[in-house]
């Protein structure tokens, strides 16, 4: 469902923070706002590359699917950041999907506009080549925890790292995450199989590390985070 984006939802945007008045009215006024389901696909691979995403609240993985049938997940972005920037290449179309893991509002800027302002404003471009050097260092160090790290070093890794993005305190070490994903989610995110994802998360809820209900596994209480892994 589409909704009206507002000055407002403009001003609470922090990346937009570097933005002219002009530019800012030109997001506002070829920009939309669209409610989006979990598992909902907002972009497919091989898809026209149109738009630049960027999510309001809720959500989202985006992954590649390998000619094997199998799916590496690349990323989860949550609330306020970027995705689907890749737009500063030769290609045009998508080598990935973008798929909703929790109900999400996201905005869709059209890809011309993100350009005209990344080439006029030297500070976004500046933060928009942060993003990206960010999330390649991210892959990067995939990549070695795959090489150098065992299954269960991986996924301590998973969960911490959620944890310090949006990990809610509860009391003075506890921390709640809310990850929003199935087991066999997380195996693609950390290089691992869905039963080995299971079998270290109930090692750990043994352990009294971390503790979940086996009805919401997905929301997950580290016991200390201090002390954790």
């Amino acid at each position: 469902m589409k909704t009206k984006l507002t000055p407002t939802d403009i001003d609470q945007i922090k990346l937009f923070d570097v933005l002219s008045t002009l530019q800012r009215e030109e997001i506002l006024n070829n920009s939309s706002l669209y409610n989006f389901e979990k598992n909902e696909r907002i972009y497919g691979d091989s898809e026209d590359i149109k738009f630049v995403y960027l999510v309001r609240e809720g959500s989202v993985k985006v992954g590649m699917n390998a000619s094997n049938g199998k799916t590496l997940i690349k990323n989860i972005i949550y609330k306020d950041e970027l995705f689907g920037e890749n737009i500063f290449t030769p290609m045009t179309q998508r080598s990935e999907f973008a798929e909703v893991l929790k109900t999400a509002i996201v905005l869709k800027i059209p890809s011309y506009i993100f350009k005209k302002i990344v080439a006029s404003n030297h500070l976004f471009a500046q933060k928009i080549t942060q993003i990206i050097i960010q999330r390649l260092q991210n892959l990067e160090e995939r990549l070695q925890s795959f090489v150098f790290k065992k299954a269960k070093a991986r996924i301590v890794d998973f969960i911490k790292k959620t944890a310090t993005l949006k990990g809610v305190k509860i009391g003075i070490e506890e921390v709640l995450i809310h990850h929003g994903m199935s087991h066999k989610e997380i195996a693609y995110l950390t290089d691992t199989s869905r039963q080995t994802v299971a079998r270290v998360l109930g090692e750990l809820k043994n352990e009294n590390l971390i503790h979940f209900s086996p009805r919401k596994p997905s929301k997950i209480l580290i016991r200390n985070m201090m002390a954790f892994g």
